[in-house]
């Protein structure tokens, strides 16, 4: 049998892995999507120490129960260990693991994202929407194939086992990473433990001074809550009343440039002062998103953001509140539902049912945006998500949407608004519609046909009714009406930017004269190169005009963020989208400029630009959003000259609940181009 030190000194499967990584993949859980343990300061001092472990193996440095002693500060050239060497090198005096475990686990968010990244870069590991992760499929527990990609994952997985389970004899790897595992607490949460191999994991634990030094030190930092946080905390700028007032993006609704704007002048955190309530604590950065992306799930909630809006339906909770291993679950319930294939098996019904839409427009009539092109969008998504028709209702099923929105997240109506007699009316409205999403959903009546939206609801709740007991059915399946809400204005602000550009709107309708030039065009027709002015024209618009700018969180766990110190229970207010007007992620921002999302600027890549929000709650069906929208915009163009009903030096804004174009934008249908033919 190949032992583990054996394949680190012949390069085989582990080897290529550190320490960090190592320790990343003993502690995920598929089932969560994240690690086992609830991570936090336990997890940055295992990591710190992972890599204080990987660079005493690799004979940089030298540690004992007294001291930690550099033995060579030449570079491993290895991005997630070198910033942990440097820093040590700098040190004059001597100091023991455990000094050097706290004053470096403020740098264990980097080492984890490094980490990650290179576990998915190998493909040991496979990345979803939201920053979830799962062993990639070669690399599952339980498999048997060959090569170095079980090495991979036998030497992560089987080896612990093998090392806490048997009489095997570890090697110094072995004894670091089950004395990192046994501090952070989780080998119960991972296998079934006694006392006999309590026992033998800590003799395993004790066999190496280094590992014993490590693991030690990790313990002693995890019990002394007194240094869980530098006690040299910046106090947190509140922006002036002033500049509140004066603010004219934030007064004319573009929420993204009017939260740039206070970056600029107070930094990437601030608060903002809010009348008779606690204020909230704004991030509005790219190390910022970068933070909420990959450790929001790790500190904040959003529990008490959509509390209001599970009040109004009566349920006890939903996707959009929960967090963990639960939300996970829902989301890979719901993602082949709402992933880009099932739109693109579906075209042929994409067409019918706008083209039915649009042979109700006469030229020359002069809509305002938003009742123009909700519905547009309604008549497509209802049928595709939920099978049914909804176009009698839907003007007032978003208003009693935008209404809930307003009382429960907002927060800018009381409650009471939610009881008016047309608000009943309304909700009556809504309550039937999803009686009839469940009625046209029965097991006969899908047989042959497409797996929508509802079908997946309905199949996790069948699955198990605890879970998703029928009582919180009404929220999910009415909140599939929203699609047309944001996706309908998505795409007017995507037609008020390539109006006020007409050279792009021209190059937008040549791209879709040439995909409807032999007929209707298929799946593989929507090439990248096909539809590249098209795609650019809506990462622009979504980078101007994003329709969810901003989201709230709750702290549950103390932490801090470019040296802020944010409390258990404050309020968090994300501003993702402000980065979309910096000059540092995106040169001269106030220009609409398709060629920032083209080789070399690509302006796009990194969390800068963040329209379908960071982390776990980014939008799960955002690449169906993507190629539906630009489906939308090349029908529209195709179709019809559209023309604004007057010039707009500023585009006019509704901010809230969601960030919108305002219905005093009017369109014009100019010109048919061409025959709609249904």
């Amino acid at each position: 049998m190949v032992t583990h030190d054996t394949a680190v000194e012949t390069g085989q499967g582990a080897s290529a892995l550190s320490l960090p990584e190592e320790l990343l993949l003993v502690l995920l859980d598929e089932e969560r999507g994240y690690f086992r343990q609830v991570p936090g300061w336990n997890l940055n001092c295992a990591m710190v120490g992972a890599a204080l472990g990987e660079l005493s193996l690799l004979g940089r440095i030298d540690t004992d129960l007294e001291s930690l002693t550099l033995l060579d500060a030449t570079a491993t050239g290895r991005p997630l260990l070198d910033p942990i060497l440097r820093e040590i090198a700098t040190e004059t005096e001597t100091h023991d693991a455990r000094y050097w475990i706290e004053r470096l686990a403020p740098q264990s968010e980097s080492v984890i994202s490094q980490a990650l990244d290179g576990l998915v870069r190998r493909q040991i590991l496979d990345v979803h929407p939201g920053g979830f992760y799962t062993f990639a499929r070669r690399q599952r527990p339980g498999e048997t194939p060959s090569g170095e990609d079980h090495l991979a994952a036998e030497f992560v997985t089987a080896q612990l086992a093998r090392v806490i389970f048997t009489d095997e004899l570890p090697g110094p790897r072995d004894v670091i990473i089950t004395g990192l595992v046994n501090a952070c607490h989780v080998f119960h949460l991972m296998y079934q433990i006694d006392e006999e191999v309590e026992e033998r994991i800590r003799f395993v634990s004790q066999m190496d001074l280094i590992g014993q030094a490590i693991a030690a030190a990790v313990s002693q930092s995890i019990l002394a809550p007194a240094l869980r946080r530098p006690s040299l905390t910046k106090p947190i700028p509140t922006v002036s009343l002033r500049d509140l007032v004066f603010n004219r993006e934030l007064r004319e609704g573009r929420l993204p440039a009017g939260f740039a704007y206070l970056a600029d002048r107070y930094g990437p955190v601030f608060e903002l002062p809010i009348p008779f309530r606690q204020n909230v604590i704004v991030l509005a950065g790219l190390k910022t998103n970068e933070w909420a992306h990959r450790m929001g799930r790790v500190f904040l909630r959003s529990k008490e953001y959509f509390e209001g809006v599970d009040k109004a339906y009566g349920v006890s909770r939903s996707m959009h509140s929960i967090d963990g291993a639960d939300h996970f679950r829902f989301r890979k319930s719901l993602h082949t539902a709402y992933s880009r294939r099932t739109l693109t098996r579906r075209l042929d019904e994409v067409y019918e049912l706008a083209r039915a839409h649009m042979a109700g427009w006469d030229v020359g009539t002069t809509m305002p945006v938003q009742e123009m092109l909700r519905p547009f969008v309604n008549a497509q998504t209802s049928p595709l998500l939920a099978n049914i028709d909804t176009q009698a209702e839907i003007v007032d099923a978003l208003e009693y949407k935008v209404r809930v929105l307003n009382v429960g997240i907002v927060k800018m109506m009381p409650r009471f608004m939610l009881k008016t007699p047309s608000m009943r009316r309304r909700a009556k409205a809504m309550d039937q519609i999803v009686d009839r999403m469940q009625r046209t959903h029965t097991a006969a009546q899908r047989v042959g046909m497409h797996e929508d939206v509802v079908d997946a609801y309905l199949a996790l709740h069948a699955s198990d009714p605890q879970f998703l007991p029928e009582s919180d059915l009404s929220l999910p399946l009415g909140a599939i009406l929203m699609t047309a809400m944001y996706m309908g204005d998505q795409v007017g602000f995507a037609l008020y930017w390539l109006l006020q550009n007409p050279e792009l709107y021209e190059r937008v309708t040549a791209e879709a004269d040439a995909l409807w030039a032999e007929g209707d065009p298929g799946e593989d027709d929507f090439s990248r190169d096909r539809i590249d002015v098209t795609h650019r024209v809506l990462m622009e618009a979504l980078r101007m005009s994003p329709i969810v700018p901003m989201s709230m969180r709750t702290v549950m766990n103390t932490c801090v963020v470019e040296g802020y110190e944010f409390p258990v229970g404050a309020q968090l207010l994300i501003a993702q989208t402000a980065t979309h007007y910096s000059e540092e992620a995106f040169p001269d921002p106030w220009k609409f400029d398709i060629d920032r999302y083209a080789p070399p600027r690509n302006e796009h890549l990194g969390r800068g630009y963040a329209p379908y929000g960071l982390g776990t709650h980014s939008c799960l069906g955002s690449r169906w959003a993507d190629l539906h929208i630009v489906i939308n915009l090349l029908m529209l163009t195709h179709y019809f000259k559209i023309e604004l009903a007057r010039p707009y030096k500023r585009l006019p804004m509704d901010p809230l609940p969601s960030q919108s174009p305002s219905n005093r934008l009017k369109l014009r249908i100019a010109e048919q181009r061409h025959e709609i033919g249904v």
